[in-house]
């Protein structure tokens, strides 16, 4: 049996495109000198691969980068153990290999009769480590008996400690292989790939936390203290973090992997806590963050029953929106608010393109988006620029070939008229018996505070009666005064250690330094923040008689913003026949 060079070593990978110099050509026999993205009339769609018949990742020759023996993804067998899983730019040689091949020389194996790198027992590293494999404990290494029926493979990078080796504590390792406290557990110099996903078991996993404290519980735990006194965390929640940590390192196969955080919110089947592990294990430097985030999530609910060319087109848009982009067209990454009122504006608008037929985003024409946007009243102007930004980016990628959008004018922007709430409903929010609920209505009704500066409100910008936002002062009113005290009692007395510099908490942001949500504490109200931050406005406007000025200085805001306000002083629908307020 020969020594198996890798699969690929007789094939050159494809040339590169000359125009794009990022893929591979298109076809090497017959030649075809441009990729399917640079082919003039082009861009085209590859065909999927011939082999395993995925339509992701096109190479070259009709092959994926995992089917194709020239691609830089394409596994092979090791040079000298055989072993499955090297790749080229490896030159097909293992890790062990390649230790072996620079400590021993060339020769003929004892025990295979192979040409390879041999050891001072006459044998290669594919028959020593057969011979490690069946080894018993107490007894020596069985060359020529392990290997006289053959050879069992392994896949490569794998081989730990020797079997059957009894193991050391610390204080019996050499001094260059201890590791101390202050080892980073998380460096490593590579990850082996999971072969298998298999849900780990539950009782193993239980048992493995009430173990003794190991690498990544002893690494951590001047990080948890740390977080525990500066959080105001009590000895419950420390104590369930260092148990949360026992039980991550079980969920790990190498002790010195880092923990992606998709692992971590498997803990909430064994009891274990997530967001302040998550915390300690991201100041750790110890955290692989693969969360998928609010925009994400939100972007998949809204395109997840659309064509598949369709919807790939989109991901490309969502990329490009929020990473930016490198190359040309040149994009700077948008807010998520931004992304959000995109996708907003154009999701009923695709999904009625999908609905009538269209597979791509390359079939629309100007004809169906000025059509479309005739049909969209309220979110004329968000639809135009979300459909402007998808076109403007698909081009740009070459995915479809002409952009629709360019030369069209923007779309006006809607304006609504805001309405006064009634007073009852206000009022019976204002007497709440939750003091947050209170509190959190009399800031917005009082002084017209928005969802994003209630929840980032600190307790440092409240002081002898002034609230401070930015460069506004604002005195308290009376009634806010008087909730806000009782409020603050309430805080003391359910979180006395708590160290969130936030006015607003809850269960949730008490042990933390966060804010709360945007939406808290308006779940559950019939009041939105947003219309009764409209209702104080409006009153504002109508008791100076339209004074713009006034209403920008008071609630900050813009003059387009406050001529909305203004609008309805003199609306011949909001006012009275002889009562029209008159404008200063």
């Amino acid at each position: 049996m020969s020594p198996a060079p890798g699969p690929a070593a007789a094939l050159r990978p494809p040339s590169m495109c000359p125009r794009c110099q990022i893929n591979r050509v298109a076809w090497v026999h017959p030649r075809v000198d441009y990729c399917y993205d640079c082919l003039p009339g082009g861009p085209f769609i590859a065909p999927p691969c011939s082999k395993c018949g995925t339509s992701m990742g096109y190479f070259s020759q009709g092959l994926c980068a995992g089917c194709h023996p020239g691609s830089p993804q394409y596994p092979g067998s090791c040079r000298g153990c055989l072993a499955w899983g090297v790749y080229r730019r490896y030159n097909w040689t293992c890790w062990q290999c390649r230790w072996w091949r620079s400590h021993n020389p060339e020769g003929i194996c004892d025990f295979c009769g192979r040409a390879a790198r041999i050891g001072e027992r006459r044998a290669c590293r594919l028959c020593l480590e057969q011979a490690r494999m069946l080894q018993e404990p107490g007894h020596g290494l069985d060359l020529a008996g392990a290997n006289k029926a053959g050879h069992q493979l392994f896949f490569a990078n794998m081989t730990s400690a020797r079997r059957g080796a009894p193991a050391l504590s610390p204080e019996q390792r050499a001094p260059w292989k201890r590791r101390d406290k202050t080892t980073v557990p998380g460096a490593d110099h590579g990850v082996q790939m999971t072969l298998f996903d298999m849900p780990p078991d539950p009782e193993v996993i239980a048992a493995r936390a009430r173990l003794e404290d190991r690498d990544l519980t002893r690494y951590c735990a001047a990080i948890v203290r740390e977080h525990a006194q500066r959080a105001g965390w009590s000895k419950r929640q420390r104590n369930d973090v260092t148990r949360s940590l026992r039980l991550l390192q079980g969920f790990r196969l190498s002790p010195t992997a880092k923990i992606r955080a998709t692992d971590v919110l498997q803990l909430r089947q064994y009891s274990g806590n997530v967001i302040s592990t998550i915390d300690v294990l991201a100041a750790a430097g110890l955290l692989i963050e693969d969360r998928p985030t609010r925009i994400e999530r939100y972007f998949a609910a809204k395109t997840s029953t659309l064509p598949p060319v369709m919807k790939d087109q989109l991901d490309v848009w969502l990329q490009v929106l929020t990473n930016g982009a490198h190359q040309a067209p040149r994009q700077i990454p948008r807010d998520p608010g931004t992304i959000r009122a995109h996708i907003l504006g154009i999701e009923p608008i695709i999904h009625a393109w999908a609905e009538a037929g269209f597979q791509s985003f390359a079939e629309i024409t100007r004809a169906d988006i000025t059509a479309a946007l005739d049909e969209t009243r309220v979110r004329r102007h968000v639809a135009g620029n979300g459909l402007k930004s998808l076109f403007t980016t698909l081009k740009g990628r070459r995915l479809i070939f002409a952009n629709p959008t360019r030369g069209m004018k923007a779309s006006p922007k809607g304006s609504t008229i805001p309405f006064a709430l009634d007073a009852a409903v206000i009022r019976e929010e204002l007497n709440s018996p939750n003091p947050v609920v209170a509190l959190a209505v009399a800031l917005v009704a009082f002084h017209a505070l928005t969802k994003k500066q209630l929840s980032e409100l600190r307790l440092t910008d409240i002081s002898d009666g002034h609230l401070v936002l930015g460069t506004r002062d604002i005195p308290l009113a009376a009634p806010v005064r008087t909730r806000l005290a009782a409020w603050l009692d309430q805080r003391n007395r359910t979180w006395p250690s708590s160290a969130n510099p936030h006015l607003l908490i809850n269960r949730r942001t008490a042990p933390r330094l966060l804010p709360v949500s945007r939406q808290y504490p308006w779940n559950g109200l019939t009041l939105r923040p947003q219309a009764l931050r409209e209702d104080r406005i409006l009153h504002e406007i109508h008791a100076t008689g339209g004074d713009i000025r006034r209403i920008c200085d008071l609630f900050g805001l813009s003059v387009e913003g406050a001529t909305r306000y203004l609008n309805t002083v003199e609306h011949p629908d909001l006012t009275l026949e002889g009562e029209q307020v008159p404008r200063t």
